[in-house]
C-alpha cells in the first residue's frame, strides 16, 4: 500500500509544479483589484482568469498525471484515455444528466451533489482507471473487420466504456458521501472553538480528494445559516463581534508561515545534491502560500509521498483553528488567508485584533520547520529530495553502456520471464516481479547496484544514482524485444 501511495504521489508531482505559476497570477490579480476581483481592472482580471485556468481545472490535471505516472509504460495514449474517462464521468453524473435520470426537475434539491462532481477525488479516480486500461488493453487483439481498434487504439475505447460502469456505484455512492460530510460539519458547529478546531483538521484531511469544498459550505456560506465569510464582511446581516470569523481566522497563521516553515524544513531535509532541484518548487509554493494563500502548491507536494506527514500538518491546523478561535482574534479572507486577505481584514467590521495573527504565525513557523524536520530524519519520510535512508552513498553505473548494464541486471533478476513491470524514480529502479527468490543480489551489486531492496516478493528496489533513468530505458527495451 505505501508502494502505491508512493507512485501516486510521484505521479502527481508534474501537474503539481505546474500549480505555483497559477497561484502566482490569480495573487497579482488580487492585489491590483482585491474588491473587485477584475470588475475594476483589466489586467487584473486577466492575470485572475489566466491564473485560474490551471487551479480551477486541478482535477482534470491530477487525471492526466496519474493516469501516466501510473501506467507501467507512461504513455501518451493513458493521458488521452484519462481526459476521455474525466469528461465522461463529468457528463454522467453532472447536474442535467442526473436529473434526466432521476426523474427530477432541475432546481431539485437532490440534484444538489452531482454539482460538486468537480473535484480532485474523481480526478484520481479517472487516471487510475485509464493507467489500468492502458496497462490492460495496450496489446488486445481484436478480428480484422475490427483491426482499426486494435492494440493501443482501443485503450480510449476501454476507458470510456469502464467510467460509464464506473458511474453506476457513483450515482448512489457519492450523493451518500456528500450528505454525509455536510450532516458531519452540522453536527460540529456547536462545539465553540473546539468544533472550528475539528473543521479545521477535517478540512486540511479532505484537500487530498477535493472534498473540503462540501464541509466549507457548512461554515463558511449559508448551508447551515453560519455564512462565516457573508456575515464578517457584512454581505449578509447577523455578524457578532468576537463570534464571526472564529472559523477563518485560525488558517492564517498556517497558511502565511506555518506551511512555509515546512517548505524549509523539506528543503533542509533534502540531500544536498537535490536541494537546488526541489528549490525552486519549495520556494514558489511558500510565496504562493504566504501571498496569495494558495496552500495546493506545497500540500501536494507531499501528502502521497509521506502520509503521515501529511496527517500531521492536519492535526497542527486543528489546533491552531482552534487556538485562534478561542483567543479574542478573529479575521476573514474572501479569496483565501494569504496576505492579500490578511491586509484587507484589518479594518473589517468584525475584525478583531488580528494584527496577533503575526505573532502566532511566527509560532507556527518555528512549530511546522522542527515538527517536520524532526519526522522527516526520524522516520525517514519520503518528502522531495530525499532518498531512502538505508542506502548511504549513491553510485554511477561502471559504464556508459546503458544497454550492457540492463542485460546484466535483467539477468540478475531471474530474466524476462520473472519481470513483469520496470519503473524508475531519480535513483532507482522500482521492478515488479513474480519471485524474488530468483535474484541474484551479489550479481546486481556487481553489475553496478549500491543496493538491493526486496521491500515484498513481488517487488524489488535497485539502487542506482542518478543514472537509473537510463538503465531503466535499456532494460525496457529489452523486455519488449523478448516479449
Amino acid at each position: 500500500m505505501m508502494l502505491f501511495f508512493q507512485r501516486l504521489g510521484k505521479s502527481l508531482m508534474l501537474p503539481v509544479a505546474c500549480l505555483p505559476i497559477g497561484g502566482v497570477l490569480m495573487g497579482m490579480g488580487y492585489w491590483l483589484d482585491p474588491v473587485g476581483w477584475g470588475e475594476n481592472s483589466l489586467a487584473a482580471f486577466l492575470l485572475i482568469k489566466a491564473g485560474s485556468i490551471l487551479l480551477d481545472n486541478m482535477a482534470v490535471l491530477f487525471a492526466i498525471g496519474v493516469a501516466v505516472g501510473m501506467s507501467k509504460k507512461n504513455e501518451g495514449t493513458a493521458a488521452l484515455a484519462a481526459i476521455l474517462s474525466w469528461l465522461t464521468v463529468q457528463t454522467m453524473l453532472g447536474a442535467d444528466t442526473a436529473a434526466l435520470l432521476l426523474g427530477v426537475p432541475a432546481n431539485s434539491p437532490s440534484l444538489v451533489p452531482f454539482v460538486a462532481v468537480d473535484n480532485q477525488m474523481l480526478g484520481i479516480l479517472c487516471g487510475l482507471l485509464a493507467a489500468v486500461c492502458s496497462d490492460r488493453f495496450a496489446n488486445v487483439e481484436m478480428p480484422d473487420y475490427l483491426g482499426l481498434f486494435s492494440g493501443r487504439r482501443f485503450i480510449p475505447m476501454a476507458a470510456v466504456l469502464m467510467s460509464l460502469l464506473l458511474c453506476v456505484p457513483l450515482y448512489c455512492i457519492w450523493p451518500m458521501m456528500y450528505h454525509a460530510l455536510l450532516r458531519l460539519g452540522e453536527g460540529v458547529v456547536g462545539m465553540g472553538a473546539v468544533g472550528a478546531g475539528i473543521f479545521g483538521f477535517l478540512n486540511r484531511l479532505l484537500i487530498p480528494i477535493g472534498l473540503h469544498h462540501v464541509l466549507n459550505s457548512v461554515f463558511w456560506f449559508d448551508v447551515a445559516s453560519i455564512n462565516d465569510i457573508g456575515k464578517f464582511w457584512g454581505v449578509v446581516e447577523g455578524g457578532v463581534l468576537g463570534q464571526t470569523g472564529m472559523y477563518q481566522a485560525g488558517f492564517f497563521p498556517v497558511v502565511m508561515l506555518g506551511l512555509p516553515g515546512a517548505a524549509l524544513a523539506m528543503y533542509h531535509a533534502a540531500k544536498p545534491e537535490k536541494r537546488k532541484r526541489v528549490g525552486g518548487i519549495l520556494l514558489s509554493g511558500a510565496l504562493c502560500s504566504f501571498a496569495t494563500g494558495v496552500t495546493e502548491p506545497l500540500e501536494f507536494s507531499f501528502m502521497f509521498l509521506a502520509p503521515m506527514l501529511y496527517l500531521v500538518h492536519a492535526l497542527l491546523v486543528g489546533l491552531c483553528v482552534g487556538a485562534v478561535a478561542a483567543l479574542p482574534v478573529r479575521a476573514g479572507f474572501q479569496f483565501s488567508a494569504g496576505l492579500v486577505d490578511w491586509v484587507l481584514s484589518v479594518p473589517a467590521p468584525m475584525a478583531q485584533n488580528p494584527v496577533l495573527l503575526l505573532p502566532i504565525g511566527l509560532v507556527c513557523f518555528v512549530a511546522y520547520y522542527v515538527v517536520f524536520r524532526i519526522l522527516i530524519a526520524r522516520l525517514n519520510l519520503h518528502t522531495p529530495g530525499r532518498v531512502d535512508l538505508l542506502c548511504q552513498s549513491l553510485a554511477q553505473p561502471p559504464a556508459t553502456d546503458y544497454a550492457a548494464v540492463a542485460r546484466e541486471m535483467l539477468a540478475a533478476v531471474g530474466g524476462a520471464a520473472n519481470v513483469l513491470c520496470v519503473q524508475n524514480c531519480i535513483t532507482r529502479l522500482r521492478l515488479e516481479i513474480k519471485d524474488c527468490v530468483l535474484v541474484n543480489k551479489t550479481r546486481l551489486k556487481q553489475a553496478g547496484a549500491v543496493g538491493v531492496i526486496c521491500p515484498s516478493s513481488t517487488t524489488l528496489q535497485i539502487v542506482m544514482g542518478p543514472k537509473a533513468q537510463f538503465v531503466a530505458d535499456e532494460m525496457k527495451k529489452l523486455l519488449c524485444s523478448q516479449a
